[in-house]
This record gives C-alpha cells, structure tokens and sequence, in this order.
C-alpha cells in the first residue's frame, strides 16, 4: 500500500510530512482534503485506526471552532463528527494511513514511524534537522 496523506497544502507541517514520505523514497496518494472531504464512513474510519476521539482531531486557529460552539463538552462525538463534515477546515491535519497505521502527525517527524523504510535525516522548511528514530537490530 501506498501512503496515503490527508494534505493542506498552505499548511507548512502537511508540506513538511508529504517531503518527509516523498524522501523516504514513497509515493502518497495525496489528498487536499478541503477539496475532496472524506465521507462520514471514511472520517469515522481514519479516527477508529487513530484510536482518537473527534474532539482530538478538531483543529481550532483559524477555523469557525470558536463560532460553532465546539470547545462545549456536552457535544457528543457525533455532532462534532458532523461539524468536521460541514466544515472540513476542522479536521487537523495532516492525516497519514500506511501499512503501520495512522496517524495525525503533529509534528510532521511522527509520519517516520508509519514509513517502511524513513529517510534517516531530514531538514524541515524552517531549518529543523530531525532523523529518524533508530530500530532495534
């Protein structure tokens, strides 16, 4: 399987990550997501296999969270779930799906765990040099 990433390319940490899987030597399906939102079944889908609520996948800067009401803790999953459909600009991103997992990766260096085989060392845009993490012989 291909990576896929759920990308925003105006989005400097979703740039960071696709660079990071592009380097690694992978080729993602990539999806601009404010374009082409996922389905209620694929959104329920990517949360199951992030083993995260919906609350943790809300995105608040710049986004209508605060003028939706959505910080409220009587929201059920479901209406927060709904709130992301309408308004894809919520769903944090990026979202990364490989033969590993999923996941959210803030920081963008958390897509190298879900890589077969992750660049050892990389430069972020802001000059940020990560690597790696090491596995066990």
């Amino acid at each position: 399987m291909n990576p896929v990433i759920y990308h925003n390319p105006a989005c400097g940490t979703s740039r960071n990550t696709l660079a990071m899987i592009e380097a690694s030597g992978e080729t993602p399906e990539v999806i601009h997501y404010l374009e082409t939102p996922p389905s209620r079944q694929r959104l329920e889908a990517l949360l199951s296999a992030m083993a995260i609520p919906p609350r943790d996948l809300l995105r608040r800067k710049g986004t209508p969270f605060d003028e939706l009401g959505l910080d409220d803790p009587a929201l059920s999953d479901d209406q927060l779930i709904e709130a992301m459909l309408e308004h894809p600009i919520l769903i944090n991103r990026p979202i990364v799906v490989t033969d590993k997992g999923a996941a959210l990766c803030r920081p963008s260096e958390k897509v190298l765990a879900l890589l077969a085989n992750p660049v050892a060392s990389f430069t972020k845009e802001d000059g940020e040099i990560v690597r790696a993490p090491e596995t066990p012989a």
